[in-house]
């Protein structure tokens, strides 16, 4: 466990992440080039544990923001075999002690479930890849319901973190057409395999088109959402979501959205 402290910030957003790949460094670079300010950087990982975490660190140390590191895989790993759900308190318990209780910490590659106990005590998001009511799961499951179910659409939303996984109060969200040619073309060539079952045992292009439309939406999604939440657009109170004093069920910005990535791709 190690802290590296920096001068303090007026906005107070924490973010949590394990660092585990370079979708984790990509969405902090993003977050710095957007002017999204950052109090402090919790990672469950310490340096020396894996490669990619390693680099993740360093980044956050280049960047001079407030990093908390606290290593899950060192904390009580003979309780944490035996019993996941009371592992998972302590540790939070934990965690709880070590970092500033902030207006907003952003889950950004954080692959720890989180405890009741973490729910309840602080505001966190989460991006999860799918419209509200969509498919739950990771991002794989996600993709291969769509695919299953012959979708249409789909989408990403930001979503308070609760004790039910993937369905506390959406936050923000953005929603796209997966029905146009291109796609439509695998999806009929799927046609051919005689099960879904057979469909996932080899592969195939649609899976990896839909996510690198996802993730073309990802970014920009939870940029909009933190500077909606510095510029008061949005606000949690008492684990619900307003927005300009009114109870709302999600905030649609899929315009601010596309925009950001039909000028990306130009």
């Amino acid at each position: 466990m190690f802290f590296i402290h920096s001068s303090s910030i007026y906005f107070m957003i924490g973010w949590f992440s394990t660092g585990r790949d370079k979708a984790a460094r990509d969405l902090l670079e993003y977050a710095v080039r957007k002017g999204i300010e950052i109090s402090f950087v919790f990672c469950n990982r310490e340096k020396g544990e894996s490669e990619e975490s390693d680099k993740f660190i360093d980044l956050v140390e280049s960047y001079g923001f407030d990093l908390i590191c606290f290593s899950s895989k060192k904390f009580l790993p003979e309780l944490r075999k035996k019993n996941k759900k009371e592992w998972r308190i302590l540790y939070d318990e934990e965690i709880l002690k070590l970092i500033p209780h902030k207006d907003l910490n952003v889950l950004a590659g954080y692959m720890l479930i989180l405890s009741p106990l973490a729910c309840d005590t602080l505001n966190m998001i989460n991006l999860h890849p799918a419209l509200p009511d969509g498919p739950k799961g990771t991002w794989q499951e996600v993709i291969w319901e769509l695919i299953r179910s012959n979708a249409k659409e789909t989408g990403a939303m930001m979503h308070l973190v609760t004790k039910d996984l993937d369905r506390g109060p959406v936050v923000t969200y953005c929603r796209f057409s997966i029905d146009y040619p291109d796609l439509r073309e695998d999806f009929e060539n799927l046609l051919k395999f005689r099960s879904f079952e057979e469909i996932k045992k080899e592969g195939h292009p649609l899976f990896y088109k839909i996510r690198e439309e996802e993730l073309k939406r990802e970014f920009p999604l939870i940029g909009y959402t933190i500077k909606a939440f510095e510029n008061k657009e949005i606000e949690i109170k008492n684990k619900k979501i307003y927005s300009h004093g009114k109870e709302i069920r999600g905030y649609d910005i899929s315009e601010r959205v596309e925009r950001e990535v039909k000028m990306l791709s130009q």
